[in-house]
This record gives C-alpha cells, structure tokens and sequence, in this order.
C-alpha cells in the first residue's frame, strides 16, 4: 500500500472507490500507529497521489492527511497549481486542510466521514470553524502591527524580474 508515490492513472474508478480508498488509508494509518486520516488526490490526467496523517508520526501539526496528499501531488508534478485535480477523503476537511485546497486550486472535495463524526472520535475542530464564523476570536488573538517597512517584500516582488506568479 503505497502512500509515498504516484499511482499510474486507474481507468473508471469512480467517486465511491477514490473514497473508499482513502477510507482503507485511514484504517491502515491507524494500524500504522498514526491518525485515522486519509486523502487520494486525482490530478486530471487520472495520476492518484495519496496520504494519510503524519501528525503524531512526524510531531508536524500540519501532516494531516490531505495536506500531504496535496504536498506529494505537487512534487510529483512539480507544479503547485493542481487545478483540475479531485480530492477524495476520508473525513471531512478541517480548515487547515481546506486552505490547502483552495491554495492549491483543487476544483473538488468529495468526503466520507463528517466533522461529527470525527468529534465523536476526539477529533474535534468544531472550535476552528466558530473561529473562522468570528464567533470565538479570543481562540488566536491577531493584531495588526504595520511598520514604516512592512510594504518592502511586496516592493521587492513587484521588481524582482525573474519571480514566479502564483
């Protein structure tokens, strides 16, 4: 079961097997020893990246597992606009993991479980979404601080003739 690598494009998988696959990914994470998450990205020409939850693998709050689906996608293609790719997942996708999406200009999201689910599990970012909603801002509180330099890197972009759009 190969989580590291793309997989050659599968003719006719349909929306249920990418799902059931990230589902089967979930359950061997957990028999692995890490979270019960896992995530199949879809590029458009059918190539299957895949990733499960290395949160507690890798002590990276990050590695959920559709983040490192996303990552292995991108350095596969070499590309970090996946536009026209699919993701499938096992649970549905926390805010973290949604940004990641919208960063990486996925076109879809197809998700098994539901964040109820997860929170009957102990995996609950009920909080982050009211976060989000403006309803719990003393969670993370953000201030602006600008300075007399804070405009310096975007001058530095906007004349930096070799850059990369993004």
């Amino acid at each position: 079961m190969s989580t590291h690598s793309a997989q050659q494009p599968e003719e006719s998988l349909t929306r249920d097997e990418f799902l059931n696959r990230a589902v089967q990914l979930a359950v061997q994470n957990v028999a692995d020893g890490g979270g019960p998450f896992g995530a199949v990205v879809v590029m458009a020409d059918g190539t299957v990246h895949e990733g499960v939850n290395r949160v507690t693998r890798d002590f990276d709050p990050t590695a959920h597992a559709e983040v490192v689906a996303i990552r292995r996608a991108a350095a596969a293609t070499r590309r970090f606009d996946l536009s026209g790719a699919v993701l499938y997942t096992s649970c549905e996708p926390c805010p973290l993991c949604l940004s990641a999406t919208l960063w990486a200009r996925i076109g879809r999201v197809y998700y098994a479980a539901d964040r109820f689910g997860a929170a009957r599990a102990g995996f609950s970012d009920a909080v982050f979404y009211e976060y989000f909603a403006g309803s719990r801002p003393e969670l993370l509180p953000v201030e602006h601080s600008p300075l007399e330099s804070s405009g310096q890197p975007f001058e530095a972009w906007r004349h930096h003739t070799r850059r990369t759009a993004y």
